[in-house]
């Protein structure tokens, strides 16, 4: 009954409006971001490692401009590299970002203790221990939105019958 009604959604429309909305709140996210990386000069100082957000953030909307206008499985796959390049990013944000806090703990108090510094180090305003947290979002994000496309679950269907891994039925 439902079939014969025109304002009925159907399944594979649905999922291409949340992959649409995926998409706006990520290029939401990618732009507050850089805003706050401007901002907050992350690219002034003598460190290099403060540049690879930037250069992230640069090859995600290279990555997402060109899957937008030409969409093909080489671009998708492009985009779920960067994404993945995104979330490895955080965790070295995470680590960089401790290691501020950790040296700017010690240059306070060089008899610091273990447990003093990882605290004082996770308690931090500057560097912010968690800010690199939002790499991870805006990579989950990015690959939600590669792993909800049609084409993503044929190709990783295929591998599976390929590679004979039980699977179980929709």
């Amino acid at each position: 009954m439902d079939a014969q009604r025109p304002d009925v959604m159907t399944t594979g429309q649905v999922v291409e409006l949340l992959r649409m909305a995926i998409m706006g709140v990520l290029l939401l996210g990618i732009a507050g971001t850089v805003i706050e990386l401007v901002l907050l000069q992350h690219y002034e100082t003598d460190t290099p490692l403060q540049f690879l957000p930037l250069i992230l953030i640069a090859a995600g909307v290279a990555a997402i401009i060109w899957h937008l206008a030409r969409p093909s499985t080489t671009t998708l796959m492009t985009l779920q590299i960067v994404m993945v390049l995104f979330v490895l990013s955080s965790f070295v944000g995470f680590l960089a970002h401790f290691e501020g806090s950790a040296e700017f703990v010690l240059d306070q108090n060089p008899d610091a203790g273990t447990w003093e510094i990882l605290a004082k180090a996770l308690h931090a305003k500057a560097p912010p221990l968690l800010a690199p947290g939002m790499m991870m979002q805006l990579g989950l994000l990015g690959l939600a939105y590669v792993y909800s496309d049609p084409h993503h679950r044929n190709s990783l269907r295929r591998a599976v019958e390929i590679l004979r891994i039980p699977m179980p039925k929709e």
